[in-house]
């Protein structure tokens, strides 16, 4: 007989830290979040580990009393590993953002393995989790040199809970440098910098590494029987309820970071000067995927210059918009396939906050059309997340393309993946319907005039 106990999902975003009860049969019971604080108090930008550690105890204590918990699954953002040893940490947990030095920069560009080899694109700042450890490596040999494990980011949340060390694929895959996901096996680099002694075996998301620590179930007031299960990247945690279905659609996770995913594609359309990537699957082939920062660009074209937040709009005002061939052109941030380009606004300038809002969501329909368009997508698209509360972006969306559109009210996929790594027969129920296409005179002129402007 299947555990019936309830589970809890730790989801570490770059933004936020959130803890969920839900039931076995899938019902949320209780939320709980805190700000994914960076602290610069170290020897360079950190996660604040310790007080997510805390933070997450408390809260284990209050859902303790509310169900009884059979497990717990880490599930985190990408690009993020640990450093340990038998006391723990040997240096904080590097924040992925942190600008790395040109001289590195230079340096890493040697050693890095062929896009080919990894499908990695190379990215700015710390996203190449490679580029981050080798950094690390010659910056701090001393502390490096008593490294016993490293450990991803959800793998190092599992270890702290159960004391068991492991590996898993999604976030060894998640443009590291360190995987190949077409060969399912480590690049050169892992090799060439002597680190495949320090990374631990390989575990599927799903397994569960062993039961909470004793002292750990005394003081959160858990089952001492509560299982850790190995974890997951996020973006692939929100996959996964789609690919069990009999038609995967390709996926729009939308947020601060949109990440279109086309499974079933094959990675021959993937190019390392677009930002295109292959995401390593829990459960199925690679992923081919391309993603650009559209939460945070939304954000700068609909403040516009004086700073306004973004305003509610209507249908006329990207009427306006379109009309007077007034375009948003990329990139107003340092990610995506256009991340090398200063963004701008071409034409007329908006006249309104609402005007700037419809731009706004006119460039993200453009930018996610185009991405969907280089991973080779003709069939139906699943929108979900933040951009499913812009009640025009799926409605655009669908006037643009030959398959439908779905969007999903529900936006919780991260959580939901997380959940169905415990329950793997589970069937989450998404509140989904098909977007009625837009009738906008003139949108497809327009975007073929965006798509010339930007040369793609």
């Amino acid at each position: 007989m299947s555990d019936q106990r309830a589970t809890v999902v730790l989801d570490i975003g770059k933004t936020n830290a959130k803890l969920t009860l839900i039931s076995a049969d899938g019902t949320q019971l209780s939320e709980r979040r805190r700000p994914n604080t960076i602290l610069h108090d170290g020897p360079y930008p950190h996660h604040d580990t310790e007080g997510i550690w805390h933070w997450m105890l408390g809260v284990l204590r209050q859902f303790a009393g509310q169900a009884t918990i059979g497990a717990i699954v880490p599930v985190t953002h990408g690009a993020t590993a640990a450093l340990v040893n038998c006391d723990g940490l040997v240096l904080p947990v590097l924040d992925y953002e942190y600008v790395l030095p040109a001289s590195h920069v230079e340096r890493y560009d040697t050693l890095r393995p062929a896009y080919t080899s990894s499908y990695s694109p190379r990215l700015p700042a710390g996203l190449n989790l490679g580029s981050q450890l080798a950094w690390l490596a010659q910056s701090f040999p001393n502390q490096f040199a008593q490294t016993q494990h490293i450990l991803m980011y959800p793998q190092y949340w599992a270890w702290r809970l159960c004391g068991v060390a492991a590996g898993e694929v999604t976030s060894l895959g998640c443009h590291t440098d360190l995987w190949q996901p077409a060969k399912q096996s480590y690049t050169g680099l892992v090799e060439r910098m002597g680190w495949h002694a320090l990374l631990p075996p390989l575990q599927p998301a799903w397994q569960s590494l062993g039961m909470l620590k004793p002292e750990l179930a005394a003081q959160s007031g858990l089952p001492v029987d509560c299982q850790v299960l190995c974890g997951i990247h996020d973006s692939n945690a929100s996959l996964l309820r789609h690919l069990g279905a009999p038609a995967v659609p390709a996926v729009l996770s939308t947020g601060t970071w949109v990440i279109a995913a086309a499974p079933g594609m094959v990675l021959d359309v993937l190019r390392e000067e677009a930002d295109m990537l292959a995401n390593s699957s829990a459960y199925a082939q690679p992923v081919p995927c391309m993603r650009f920062m559209g939460g945070r660009e939304f954000g700068a074209i609909a403040s516009g210059a004086d700073g306004a937040s973004p305003a509610d709009f209507l249908a006329r005002d990207l009427s306006a918009i379109v009309h007077q061939a007034t375009f948003a052109l990329p990139a107003f941030a340092q990610a995506g396939p256009f991340a090398q380009r200063n963004g701008g606004i071409a034409g007329p300038a908006p006249t309104s906050a609402a005007e700037r809002s419809a731009l706004a969501t006119l460039y993200l329909v453009l930018m996610c059309d185009y991405c969907l368009d280089a991973l080779g997508v003709r069939g139906d698209v699943l929108v979900e997340g933040a951009f499913t509360g812009n009640a025009y972006f799926a409605p655009v969306l669908a006037a643009l393309r030959t398959g439908r559109v779905l969007a999903t009210d529900d936006t919780s996929g991260t959580t939901c993946g997380g959940w169905l790594l415990h329950r793997r027969e589970g069937t989450p129920q998404l509140q989904g319907h098909a977007a009625e296409a837009l009738a906008l005179d003139g949108l497809q002129a327009y975007r073929q005039r965006w798509r010339e402007l930007i040369g793609g």
